[in-house]
């Protein structure tokens, strides 16, 4: 015979219905919530996953837990004060039926309706009255006062601390493949990895989610606990953290071995010393050229160009002009002397 405790982990199957009316409004059977009405296309039906005394369940319920036996079925009756709270007249508020008008909706009673206050809080409510411009909004639960039913049967206690973890994660993410996140369990610590499914939800889901996981791993005695990624890494805008991942990157290739950057250098050396000759002949001479014009120099070069040639033609020309010339001056003066 095996008793739930305050702080076990267990699987649990229940449906709710009010005793005033015999209504059903929570069930974890597919089928019943189908009959009912209450199916939810997207829900998550079958034996749920709780702690005992975490708060997963109304007040009553959770505290009812405590003692029964695993394998049996019970029927629990839950006063308005532990269930959904009495009625409080304060949370009947009157508004002018031009304050719905405004904005474009038509109240009736038995409507639901949410107002904002100007707090920036949203309240759910329903329309009681529409009457002589004004409309009474009851803002209480729609089960406040009510006595609740709930058959209850404890499916499973749940021993090993890694499928209790899991049981949490399947509680907070039921989306999630627990199967799938890499769990270390230790004797005051935990580590819990995400990084298997992070293709597989929303990263902003999975944020609310270890937040809450955070809570129910510390009622279960863990004082140090690690999400991979965490939340903050979680919340970074994808510009950010693209940005780190190339940072990375950069990084890993700077720190690289010294002896490949030694590598590097004597191939870089060997290709330069491979440059055909007549790039390292231009690449000599232009800067002896440019030397040579800055300190303006008039030596010959050693090697000259085209345009020194030239001027030498030019000059060997002028000699011979001259020359010409004092041949004919002379031979002119010697005619007169001979005369």
């Amino acid at each position: 015979m095996v008793k739930v405790e305050k702080g076990d982990v267990i699987r649990l199957r229940y449906t709710g219905r009010i005793k005033e009316t015999g209504e059903i409004f929570d069930t974890t059977d597919e089928e019943i919530a189908k009959q009912a009405g209450i199916y939810k296309e997207n829900g998550v039906y079958g034996p749920v996953p709780i702690a005992v005394g975490a708060g997963h369940v109304l007040q009553g319920l959770d505290e009812a837990l405590e003692g029964l036996e695993v394998g049996k079925k019970y029927e629990i009756e839950i006063p308005p004060e532990k269930g959904f709270g009495k009625r409080d007249r304060k949370l009947i508020k009157t508004f002018t039926l031009g304050q719905f008008r405004r904005q474009g909706i038509i109240p009736f009673p038995g409507m639901p309706v949410e107002i904002e206050t100007e707090g920036g809080r949203k309240l759910k409510g329903r329309v009681l009255t529409v009457s002589g411009g004004r409309v009474r909004v009851d803002f209480n639960h729609p089960y406040a006062g009510k006595h609740l039913i709930y058959e209850v049967e404890i499916v499973e206690k749940v021993e090993d601390p890694i499928e209790k973890v899991k049981a949490m994660i399947e509680l907070r993410l039921p989306r999630v493949d627990a199967n799938k996140v890499v769990i270390e369990v230790g004797e005051k610590d935990v580590v819990v990895d995400f990084t298997p499914v992070l293709d597989e939800v929303d990263r902003g889901t999975l944020a609310i989610g270890e937040m809450l996981l955070e809570s129910d791993l510390k009622f279960l005695g863990y004082e140090e606990i690690t999400f991979k990624p965490n939340i903050e890494e979680l919340l970074k805008p994808p510009e950010e953290a693209e940005a780190e991942e190339e940072v990375v990157e950069e990084k890993v290739e700077e720190a690289e071995p010294t002896e490949t950057a030694e590598a590097t250098e004597e191939t870089t050396e060997t290709v330069q010393e491979e440059k055909p000759a007549e790039e390292k002949t231009k690449e000599t001479e232009e800067p002896k050229e440019e030397a040579e014009k800055a300190e303006g120099k008039e030596e010959k070069p050693k090697k000259r160009t085209r345009k020194s040639t030239k001027g030498r033609k030019t000059r060997r020309t002028t000699t011979k002009k001259t020359t010409s010339k004092k041949k004919t001056k002379a031979a002119e003066e010697k005619e007169e002397k001979s005369e």
